[in-house]
C-alpha cells in the first residue's frame, strides 16, 4: 500500500502472549515462554496466516515472553511485517494502549498487538460495540494466553476511540485443530 492511499478501515488482532514460565529468581520482563506456550504460539501464526490476517506492523512488548511469542507466530506468517518492540505495552492499561495506537501511521491497514493481561482485554472490551456476540461472550468471560481478538475499527488511528469497533473474531489455541 502506498503512502497516498488508505485503507478502508483499519484491522487490529490483539494477541495475548504464550504461556510463560515461572522459573525461580528471574524477573518478570525476562520470564521465557513455557512449553506450552512454545506450542501455541505457531499454532496460533499458522491460524492467523491461514485467515488472511497478516499485519502490516506489529508493536510487542519488550518482555521475553512477547518476543518469544511473536518470533514464533512470525514463523508461520510468510510475510515481513514492521516490527516495533514498544516499552509503552509491557504492563499497559488501556489508555496507554490506545494512546500507543494512536500513533499509528494512517496507512497501515493491519496492527498486530502482542500484549499482556489484563489490558489485552480491557482494550477489546473498551474498543468494540458489536460484532460477533458469541466470540464477545468468550472473550469477556476470558482472555487466556495466546488468545487473539480480531477487531475492524474506522481507518485513522488517531481518531482511535472507544466502541468504534466490530469484533469479528476470538481465537484461542484449544480451538484450533490438534496437530
Amino acid at each position: 500500500m502506498s503512502a497516498e492511499t488508505t485503507p478502508a478501515t483499519a484491522r487490529l488482532i490483539v494477541l495475548r502472549h504464550a504461556k510463560s514460565a515461572w522459573p525461580e529468581g528471574v524477573p518478570d520482563l525476562e520470564r521465557p515462554l513455557a512449553e506450552r506456550g512454545r506450542h501455541d504460539a505457531p499454532r496460533m501464526g499458522a491460524w492467523l496466516r491461514q485467515a488472511g490476517l497478516a499485519p502490516e506492523l506489529v508493536l510487542c512488548s519488550p518482555a521475553r515472553r512477547t518476543r518469544e511469542t511473536w518470533a514464533l507466530v512470525a514463523e508461520e506468517l510468510g510475510s515481513a511485517p514492521i516490527v516495533a518492540f514498544e516499552p509503552r505495552v509491557y504492563g499497559a492499561e488501556v489508555e496507554e494502549l490506545l494512546q500507543v495506537l494512536r500513533e499509528v501511521p494512517r496507512e497501515i491497514g493491519t496492527v498486530l498487538l502482542v500484549a499482556h493481561f489484563p489490558g489485552v482485554q480491557g482494550l477489546v472490551q473498551e474498543l468494540v460495540d458489536g460484532g460477533d456476540g458469541v466470540a464477545l461472550e468468550r472473550l469477556n468471560e476470558k482472555f487466556p494466553t495466546a488468545g487473539a481478538a480480531v477487531v475492524e475499527l474506522p481507518p485513522d488511528w488517531a481518531a482511535l476511540r472507544r466502541g468504534t469497533g466490530t469484533l469479528t473474531a476470538f481465537t484461542v489455541p484449544r480451538q484450533l485443530p490438534s496437530d
